[in-house]
């Protein structure tokens, strides 16, 4: 009886010893992971679908299976702005300490038809603030739609384009390239993605951060 006993304990007490050990290795391996932070709006929020279907939640899984030692934070928020970037970009990044940030802001500002100077202005000090704590940014260029006139959506679509030559940042030129135009993956609303468009937004994005991925994995190795 004594030894059954006996049996019991030690068995009770490899149980413990293993649970302790896998939720040490699950944590180690989280904290080892490296942060790429998505500051967005509903583009990447995934607005109107399952979460799991939008194209940041493709991206963690994609790198679940090449890149495993990163892990993606979406701080996507609906309807939000360049300003509403400003108030939360501090927060975030002392939180989450992202080596790369993926700002895709901005488009809420031009359907607003917020002045362009002020809306550049904006992204400038989101990048400049990101670059301060250490994060390499990527730019997601957005466009709008052709009845805002040219004089509005040119200028737009090349703020972009001027801000990441003068920031040092990554760009994807169009995050909705070969969406956008495409009824059959957009929403009734014109302006969303469907779930069935979002491995096009994948599409894009990756190309970019592949590359800045491969480039820090050779100065780290």
């Amino acid at each position: 009886m004594a030894s059954l006993s006996l049996v019991v304990v030690v068995k009770l007490v490899l149980v413990g010893y293993l649970c302790i050990c896998t939720s040490l290795s699950a944590e180690t391996v989280q904290q080892e992971q490296r942060t790429i932070l998505v500051l967005g709006d509903s583009i990447s929020a995934a607005y109107r679908i399952d979460t799991e279907s939008g194209w940041v939640s493709l991206l963690e899984r994609k790198l679940n299976t090449e890149h495993r030692d990163w892990r993606v934070v979406n701080a996507s928020v609906s309807g939000h702005t360049t300003l509403d970037g400003l108030v939360r970009i501090d927060a975030l990044l002392d939180e989450f300490k992202p080596e790369i940030m993926i700002l895709e802001l901005g488009a809420n500002d031009g359907l607003r038809g917020y002045e362009l100077e002020a809306v550049s202005a904006n992204l400038a000090e989101l990048v400049d603030r990101a670059h301060s704590h250490g994060a390499f940014v990527i730019l997601a260029g957005m466009q709008l739609p052709p009845n805002y006139g040219p004089k509005y959506v040119e200028p737009f679509k090349s703020m972009y384009e001027e801000l990441a030559k003068t920031k040092n940042t990554g760009l994807i030129p169009f995050l909705m390239d070969g969406v956008a135009a495409v009824d059959e993956l957009m929403q009734d609303d014109g302006l969303h993605p469907k779930a069935e468009g979002q491995p096009g937004l994948l599409a894009n994005v990756w190309p970019v951060l592949s590359k800045h991925l491969d480039e820090l994995s050779e100065t780290t190795n």
